[in-house]
């Protein structure tokens, strides 16, 4: 099986252009589902029947995995599937028949303005470790980037003249998006007092943010990271990176921003995803009408 999951990321890498993250998203999933399949001793793809695919849904929803991540399996192993069939590979596509688990749309989180700014006052601006955390934490909030995209960022995907910079989302796809004069300042301390500190030791020379041993910062680093600044805050969420980017495009919709513009910047490719921040600006209104209109 496992020479048929390397054959189809093969294609999907090649033929698609999908990014590594979705490859690696593709493969983590497969090969969960190849290795429940050898658990039952189904080692052949033509040996895999449908029962088998409900089966291991049900073992995904006894797990208490959320629908949308079990919907997520069931469409890499359609796509699978329909891949081996297509090359011939398999004789038979079973999971044709298989219905996706209803899925529910879960509100993303947000930070207050006053948390956004208590996480941001507290790295330490006079240790260099402190100025690029700062700078970090700013220009993710600044612009509403994944913390995938953040972490691969170049030195030449800054216009600092201009205030705007080049990021490379989901798909390869590039967009542009504004810096404020905040993050610009961040930024502009880091590059002058930090870095070249860092970057003496480094393996990287182009990469924006490096970690203190000179390497690319990883995505596991800047989520250590922001929960060290939270819980320093005393903010008892559960904090993660897409926090930043959720609080992002809610307050950005909350002070008037159009939902084109917000897509944008997101780098969403259907609007219907970005929609979903305009339920949280409702729940916040009518929580502010229920709690001081006089007849609620």
């Amino acid at each position: 099986m496992k020479d048929l999951i390397d054959q189809f990321i093969n294609y999907l890498s090649i033929e698609r252009g999908l990014s590594d993250n979705t490859l690696f998203g593709y493969r983590h999933d497969l090969e969960k589902y190849a290795g429940y399949l050898a658990s039952k001793g189904v080692t052949s793809i033509n040996g895999v029947k449908k029962e088998n695919i409900k089966d291991y849904l049900f073992t995904l929803k006894d797990k208490n995995m959320a629908s949308s991540s079990i919907s997520r399996n069931l469409a890499a192993i359609k796509v699978f599937h329909r891949f081996l069939m297509a090359e011939r590979l398999a004789s038979d596509d079973v999971t044709g028949v298989i219905e996706s688990p209803k899925t529910w749309k879960k509100l993303p989180q947000a930070l207050s303005l006053d948390e956004v700014e208590q996480i941001l006052m507290k790295p330490d601006h006079r240790e260099p470790m402190g100025i690029r955390d700062r700078a970090q934490l700013e220009l993710m909030y600044a612009t509403g980037m994944r913390v995938s995209e953040l972490v691969n960022i170049k030195i030449d995907d800054l216009n600092m003249d201009i205030g705007f910079v080049k990021c490379t989302g989901k798909g390869k796809k590039e967009r542009i998006i504004p810096v404020g004069d905040k993050a610009r300042d961040a930024i502009k301390k880091y590059m002058e007092r930090s870095r070249p500190l860092i970057s003496k030791k480094a393996e990287d020379k182009q990469s924006l943010f490096l970690s203190r041993l000179g390497k690319k910062m990883t995505r596991q680093s800047f989520w250590k990271m922001i929960r060290y600044y939270a819980h320093l805050a005393g903010i008892k969420k559960n904090i993660t990176p897409h926090m930043l980017r959720h609080s992002f495009a809610t307050h950005l919709l909350e002070r008037g921003a159009d939902l084109r513009s917000v897509q944008e910047m997101l780098g969403h490719a259907n609007i219907s995803t970005t929609q979903i921040y305009t339920h949280i600006n409702k729940d916040r209104l009518k929580a502010i009408h229920a709690k001081y209109h006089p007849r609620p």
